[in-house]
C-alpha cells in the first residue's frame, strides 16, 4: 500500500485539494469529488487514498498554523509523508467526545504529554502525521499532531478485518507520549470543531467513493450476466435478473444525481464566501457546515446502494459470488464497513434530523410555520383541477407533496413529543428516510428534466425511465415511513387524519416499472457498462 500511495502521489492525486502554494494542484471541490468517485473502485487502496486525503490532511489544511501547514502540507501532498487520523477509542466510537485520552502540560511548558489508546486507525501502520485527539487535563477535547517516531508512541499489529483487507488498520498507543507544545492543532478545547467539520466533507466524498465502487461492480455484474448461460442463453435475458441490474444502475444514477447537484452547492457557496473576503479554509468549511445535512444524507444513501449492488451482485453471480475468486466476494466484504466509519448510518439519519431542528430552533429555518401551513391546507377541500401544462408537471407536483408529508409527520411530531422527541430515534429515523427519498427524487428530477430540455425526451429516455422508476417507489417508501412514525406518537382522530393526509401527499398516477426497468438494462446491455 505504501509503494502505491507512492504512485498516486507522483500523480498528484494526493494533492488534488490543496493550494498550489503547498505543492497541491488546488483545484476545486466538484473535480476533488470526481477524483474521489474515480479511485472509489480500488477498494482498499481507495479507503488508503481518502484517509490521507481526508482525515489524514485536511485538520491540517484548515485548522493548522502557517507553520504547520508549511511543514506538513506539501509532504503530504506529494506523497512523501503519509497521513491518519487518531479519534475512536475502545469506548468511544458514535460518542467521540467521551474519549478518554489525556494531555498534560509538561513541567517546563514545552511538550503535552499524551496518555492513552486509540482504535480502528486507518493507514495507522505506515503513517507519517497524524492527528490525534486528547482531553487536557482530562477535559479540554483538543487536536494535536503526532508524527511517527515521537517518544512514547508505538502502534499495535494489524487487525484481522473482514474486509478492506489490504487497508492498514491498528491501535495507537500514547505512554507519556511527548508532543511539542507548537503542534497543538487549531484552538485548546476545540478540537470538536475540527472533528465534526471535517467529518461533513468526509461524508460526501465517502458518497463519492461508494458509487464510485458501485459503477465498477455494476460493470462486473453486468458481464458477467452478459456471458453466463443457462438454458441456453445469457442470463441477462431473464426478467428476475434485468430488475436487479436496472435497480442497481437507477440507484447509483439517482444518488450520483444528489451527489453532483450537492457537489456544485458547496462549490458555489465556497466561492460566495471567498468573494466576501473569507480565507480559503475558511470557506470551504463554511460551505461543508451550511450543506452539511446534505452531507449526512448522501453518506447514508451512498453506503447503502454500495452495500446493494455488491449484494445482488453476489446473487447474480450465483454460487460462483461466494468464491474468493471472484472480484464481487472481495467487493461484498469491503463493501460493508462503508455504513459504519464516517459515522454510522444510525448517527448520520439522527443527525439529519437534529441539524434541521437546531436550524429551526436558531431561525435559520421554519420548519414549524411550513408544518401549520400542511395541516391547514389538509383541513381544506382538495384541488383537484387539471395539471399545468409544463414539462414534468406531475412530477413537480410529487415531490412537492413528499415535502408536505415529511413536514406533517415532522411537525406533528415535534408538537406532540416536544423535547421527548430526541428519545424517539425510530421517529427520527423514519423522518430522515423520507427526506433522504424526497432529496433524491427531487434531485432525479432536476437532472432528468435538464437533460430532456437539452436534447429531447425520446434521446432522453434512459433519464426519465431512472427519474420517474426511483419517484414511483418513492411514493411508497415514503408512505411507509411516514405511516410508521405517524402510528408510534399520534392516535385518535389526529392520528386518523394524519394518515389521510399521508396517503394524498405520497399518491402517483400508476407506472409500468417493470418496462421501465426492461429499457434500462437494454441501455445496458448496448453500451456493455454502465454509460455515465
Amino acid at each position: 500500500m505504501p509503494s502505491l500511495m507512492d504512485k498516486a502521489g507522483e500523480l498528484g492525486l494526493l494533492g488534488t485539494s490543496a493550494p498550489e502554494e503547498y505543492g497541491g494542484l488546488g483545484k476545486d471541490f466538484i473535480t476533488s469529488t470526481l477524483v474521489n468517485e474515480a479511485l472509489g473502485g480500488g477498494h482498499s487502496f481507495s479507503v488508503a487514498v481518502a484517509a490521507h486525503t481526508g482525515i489524514g490532511t485536511l485538520p491540517i489544511l484548515y485548522f493548522g498554523t502557517p507553520e504547520q501547514k508549511a511543514k506538513y502540507i506539501p509532504k503530504l501532498a506529494s506523497g512523501e509523508w503519509k497521513g491518519a487520523y487518531g479519534l475512536t477509542e475502545p469506548n468511544s466510537g458514535s460518542d467521540a467526545l467521551s474519549a478518554k485520552t489525556t494531555a498534560v502540560l509538561s513541567a517546563d511548558g514545552k511538550h503535552y504529554i499524551l496518555n492513552g489508546q486509540k482504535c480502528w486507525i486507518t493507514n495507522g501502520g505506515f503513517a507519517d502525521v497524524y492527528t490525534v485527539f486528547a482531553k487536557i487535563d482530562g477535559k479540554e477535547f483538543t487536536g494535536f499532531i503526532v508524527e511517527r517516531g515521537m517518544e512514547g508512541f508505538t502502534q499495535g499489529s494489524e487487525e484481522d478485518k473482514m474486509g478492506i483487507k489490504g487497508s492498514s488498520t491498528v491501535q495507537l498507543y500514547f505512554q507519556d507520549c511527548k508532543v511539542p507544545v507548537e503542534n497543538l492543532l487549531g484552538e485548546k478545547g476545540k478540537g470538536h470543531v475540527i472533528a465534526f467539520n471535517i467529518l461533513n466533507i468526509g461524508r460526501l466524498k465517502l458518497a463519492a467513493a461508494a458509487i464510485g465502487g458501485a459503477k465498477r461492480t455494476l460493470n462486473v455484474s453486468l458481464q458477467y450476466a452478459m456471458t453466463r448461460e443457462q438454458f441456453k442463453q445469457p442470463i441477462i435475458n431473464f426478467g428476475a435478473i434485468q430488475h436487479k441490474l436496472a435497480e442497481i444502475a437507477l440507484r447509483i444514477w439517482v444518488q450520483e444525481s444528489a451527489l453532483y447537484r450537492s457537489a456544485q452547492w458547496i462549490e458555489q457557496k465556497e466561492q460566495e464566501l471567498l468573494a466576501s473576503g473569507k480565507p480559503f479554509n475558511e470557506a470551504l468549511l463554511g460551505a461543508a457546515e451550511e450543506y452539511a445535512i446534505e452531507c449526512a444524507m448522501l453518506k447514508v444513501d451512498g453506503s447503502e446502494v454500495l452495500d446493494l449492488c455488491v449484494d445482488e451482485g453476489v446473487q447474480i453471480h450465483g454460487g460462483n459470488g461466494f468464491s474468493a475468486e471472484y472480484e464481487i466476494s472481495r467487493a461484498y466484504r469491503d463493501s460493508r464497513i462503508n455504513r459504519i466509519y464516517e459515522g454510522t448510518n444510525e448517527i448520520n439519519r439522527l443527525l439529519t434530523v437534529d441539524m434541521v431542528l437546531k436550524r429551526a430552533m436558531k431561525g435559520r429555518l421554519d420548519i414549524m410555520g411550513a408544518a401549520m401551513g400542511v395541516q391547514k391546507e389538509l383541513m381544506s377541500i382538495p384541488d383537484f383541477g387539471s395539471e399545468e401544462d409544463t414539462p414534468f408537471a406531475k412530477e413537480f407536483k410529487a415531490i412537492a407533496n413528499f415535502k408536505k408529508a415529511i413536514m406533517l409527520v415532522a411537525g406533528a411530531a415535534v408538537q406532540k413529543l416536544m423535547m421527548k422527541i430526541e428519545q424517539e430515534q425510530e421517529i427520527l429515523m423514519n423522518v430522515a428516510d423520507m427526506a433522504i427519498q424526497t432529496f433524491n427524487a427531487e434531485s432525479a428530477l432536476l437532472r432528468a428534466a435538464k437533460m430532456a430540455e437539452a436534447k429531447g425526451e425520446a434521446a432522453a429516455q434512459f433519464e426519465l425511465d431512472m427519474m420517474r422508476t426511483y419517484l414511483y417507489d418513492a411514493a411508497d417508501n415514503i408512505n411507509k415511513f411516514g405511516k410508521d412514525a405517524i402510528n408510534a406518537f399520534a392516535d385518535g382522530d389526529e392520528h386518523k387524519m394524519m394518515l389521510l393526509g399521508l396517503k394524498r401527499f405520497t399518491k402517483v398516477d400508476p407506472f409500468n416499472s417493470k418496462e421501465a426497468r426492461r429499457r434500462i438494462v437494454a441501455k445496458l446491455r448496448n453500451d456493455g457498462k454502465y454509460p455515465l
